[in-house]
């Protein structure tokens, strides 16, 4: 941490009270540190976001102890507290106003990240997402019928479908690309992908909601579109070249959004982009119920910190606006070939 206490004993002496200040937050995050449960918390809540009862599953351990390693690092500044409806899920903090403070945090997520984590932490890990995953395959396998009109609660497909396509036209403005989308629901959104490239590939993890875009694909007559049925994860293994990935108002039901981002780089070719459009965080938990969302939205820090980990750099972003108290934000990342310098936490 040279750079940290070089910064505290550098500081005039006419600023005590300020230095005095800063080795009490430093002290308090390391007393918090001083625990190795909270350290492996903090592993676990690098590239995802988890509910107490669910760090409580991973952990085997009493929620009424879980709670108790919550409070202590989030006094701390370590995390942070999020409501998605009824639930409280905790988070690494982003990014902090005070910038010694980010600082700090970002040599303990350093440290921290350095050190392997239990074989039965991953296992519970992965059971936490496969049960998140089996909770919205089962909701579009139950609704596939009447998904637009779900879907409608929250927003108008032409209401985001142009401004996304348009992101991904002005990066490949030729026809010569493979464009793959992850979620494509009806299949409403490959049409005009269709028609302006070459090949284009659709992957839904519903059998349901496939068949609906085959139906969709057969009567526009689409025969450039190929749509498979995995995830993103099954896919980043395979060989295959492709320039742009596109997810419309897909992540708030991804099991784990953090994963998404590392699996869609794996899936690009350097230089390539990935198009994300979804809702910005709210507080209508109705959707959950209602629409299968597994997330209340997102806040944009958050995704442009999980695409840099991924080796994601914002390009652009726009906002198309609010309805029925939504707002809907799109951002284009592209691929870099080398890993990025993160201002933000790891």
């Amino acid at each position: 941490m040279t750079d940290l206490t070089s910064t505290l004993t550098a500081t005039p002496t006419t600023d005590l009270k300020k230095v005095s200040g800063n080795t009490e937050r430093l002290a308090l995050k390391l007393k918090a540190c001083g625990d190795a449960l909270r350290l492996q918390i903090l592993q676990v809540l690098k590239y995802d976001t988890f509910g107490v009862l669910e760090l409580t599953q991973i952990f085997e351990t009493k929620q009424s102890g879980m709670s108790h390693h919550l409070k202590v690092i989030n006094t701390a500044g370590l995390v942070e507290a999020q409501r998605e409806g009824n639930a409280i899920f905790y988070r690494r903090c982003f990014t902090l106003n005070d910038e010694l403070e980010q600082q700090c945090n970002n040599h303990v997520f350093a440290m921290v990240d350095a050190l392997p984590l239990p074989q039965s932490v991953d296992a519970g890990i992965e059971t936490i997402r496969a049960q998140r995953a089996r909770q919205s395959q089962a909701f579009f396998e139950r609704n596939a019928s009447r998904f637009a009109e779900q879907a409608e609660l929250i927003s108008d497909h032409e209401q985001y479908a142009k401004a996304s396509f348009e992101l991904v036209r002005q990066a490949l403005p030729n026809p010569d690309h493979c464009v793959l989308e992850l979620g494509p629901g009806e299949g409403r959104f490959l049409k005009p992908l269709a028609i302006h490239y070459d090949q284009v590939i659709g992957v839904d993890t519903s059998e349901s909601m496939l068949k609906t875009a085959r139906q969709y694909c057969a009567s526009e007559g689409l025969d450039n579109v190929e749509l498979l049925l995995g995830d993103s994860r099954q896919f980043a293994l395979l060989d295959v070249p492709i320039d742009a990935v596109v997810m419309n108002m897909v992540l708030h039901h991804v099991p784990a959004p953090a994963e998404i981002f590392k699996d869609t780089s794996n899936l690009l070719n350097t230089g390539g982009i990935l198009v994300v459009c979804d809702l910005s965080h709210h507080n209508q938990d109705w959707t959950k119920q209602n629409c299968g969302d597994l997330w209340l939205g997102f806040e944009s820090q958050e995704l442009v910190s999980w695409a840099e980990r991924a080796h994601l750099l914002l390009d652009e972003s726009v906002f198309v606006g609010l309805r029925n108290g939504f707002q809907i934000q799109l951002h284009r990342f592209v691929k870099t070939d080398k890993a990025i310098q993160i201002a933000v936490n790891t």
